[in-house]
Parts: C-alpha cells; sequence; structure tokens
C-alpha cells in the first residue's frame, strides 16, 4: 500500500489500510489516520495529525510551516478530522505561538485545487472551498460554509455557519451565519435558504431566520438595536440564537 519510491520518514505513524503513491514524503511527526489516501507527489510535514479516510490528491502540500514573518521555526501543530478531501495544489499550513499554536481542520471537508488554509486557521464541518478559495492567517469558518472559487477571506475574520460566499468575493469582516455575500469588498446578498432547506431546516425556521435578517439589514437598525429587537425571539428560535450570538461576539464587526 506504500509506493517504493515514496519516502517515510522513522517516527511517522502510519494506521491500517493507508495508501501511499509514488514520490510522496511524510515527516517523522506526521500521524496518519486508517483509510487514508495519499496520492503520488504529497507532502505531509508536521507535527501534524490526520484522522481516518482523507484523500489527499496530488502535489498538496499539508502541514508546512506558515508564511508568517514572525514564525521562528516553533513546533507548531496542524490537527485534521475525518474523511476530508484535499484535491490538487491544495497547501495547509501550521499555527503559530502569537495564536494557540495550532491549525484545525474538522471533518466531511472539501478543498478543491489550490485553495488555501493559512496558519491558525479554525475550519469546521463539511465545508466546501472552491478551486482557489483562500484563507489568510487565524480565520475561523463555522460548520456548512461554502467559499466559492477565487474568494479570499482576510486574516482574523470569521465565517458564520451556513452562509455562502459568492466567487470572487473579498471578505475583510465577519460573516454572520446563513448569510449569502458577494464582492469586493464583500457585502450581504440575502439568506443561503436553498442551502438550509438541503441541510434539512424547517420552513419555520427559514422564515425566522429571514425576519431576523430582514431586523438587522433591513430596518434601517444599528447593530446593537437590531440585537435589542431580537432578543425575544432569539430566546425562544435556536436557529436566531446562533444568528445574534454570532453578531455579538463578532471580532471584526460584521458585513454590512
Amino acid at each position: 500500500m506504500i509506493h517504493p519510491s515514496a519516502v517515510i520518514e522513522a517516527g511517522a505513524q502510519i494506521g491500517h489500510n493507508v495508501r501511499i503513491g509514488p514520490f510522496s514524503y511524510i515527516g517523522h511527526n506526521v500521524v496518519i489516520g486508517d483509510d487514508t489516501i495519499v496520492e503520488s507527489h504529497v507532502v505531509i510535514k508536521g507535527p501534524t495529525t490526520i484522522g481516518r479516510g482523507n484523500h489527499f490528491y496530488q502535489f498538496s502540500s499539508i502541514g508546512e510551516a506558515c508564511q508568517d514573518k514572525k514564525y521562528k521555526d516553533e513546533p507548531t501543530e496542524l490537527r485534521i478530522g475525518d474523511f476530508n478531501i484535499f484535491r490538487e495544489s491544495c497547501t495547509v499550513h501550521r499555527g503559530t505561538m502569537q495564536d494557540k499554536g495550532v491549525t484545525i481542520i474538522g471533518s466531511n471537508n472539501l478543498f478543491m485545487a489550490y485553495t488555501h488554509v493559512a496558519h491558525d486557521c479554525v475550519i469546521g464541518n463539511n465545508t466546501i472551498f472552491a478551486n482557489n478559495a483562500s484563507t489568510a492567517g487565524h480565520v475561523h469558518v463555522g460548520d456548512w460554509a461554502i467559499l466559492g472559487g477565487m474568494s479570499g477571506v482576510h486574516q482574523f475574520c470569521h465565517i458564520g455557519a451556513h452562509s455562502f460566499i459568492g466567487a470572487g468575493s473579498v471578505v475583510v469582516k465577519d460573516v454572520p451565519p446563513y448569510v449569502m455575500a458577494h464582492g469586493s469588498h464583500a457585502v450581504p446578498s440575502g439568506i443561503n435558504s436553498e442551502g438550509l432547506k438541503r441541510r434539512g431546516f424547517t420552513s419555520d425556521a427559514v422564515l425566522e431566520i429571514k425576519r431576523a435578517y430582514k431586523t438587522l439589514y433591513r430596518q434601517g437598525l444599528t447593530v446593537s438595536e437590531a440585537l435589542t429587537a431580537l432578543e425575544s425571539k432569539a430566546a425562544e428560535c435556536p436557529e436566531v440564537k446562533l444568528f445574534t450570538d454570532f453578531i455579538q461576539n463578532a471580532p471584526r464587526g460584521i458585513i454590512r
């Protein structure tokens, strides 16, 4: 299951039923879980811990030192969950000591060709990064979010769960959950209602999310005024509470 031309450094831990293709390199402080596929010409360095069932396509660079001038070769980490797909030429970097020292990727994510996840990012579960989508350092991306092709996210931004970033967009502020955003700089353009329906949200829940969106973006209220107006609904509707909690804790402020 390991091609004879692959280089596996002493100390690397390789799980059961792992396939490693020709001319790939696995560093000494890398742990690869069961049933993972590493195609040809993949480089995985560490410290990196990878769960089970992941698939790395050719020319991916995983767990490399970050592109940050403050980084001084400290032993930072990359942690990857289960059943992720990393297509051709993906790059994922380890963390820095200026944050928590770790880049984290959850499970069931799809990273299409030439996508980039920078140092200290936290990526949730079931996200999609379309071709050439990139996140700068310290970005957080919530579950089920989709980043369109050629989109870019500024450092420290947070992308809410179930949001949708349009192709070619540049995100410089936080995007609340459920929101569709597009443009440079990205602005809100409604609710990702089709995505919510596909994921089993009830029609009542989608309606309440739309109403919360209108309160925030269509009634001429400040963010503080909108949060006050949504307090009672958030107390009884968990979908709206996710929306308001995110806004209250948005480190860079939200797109408007």
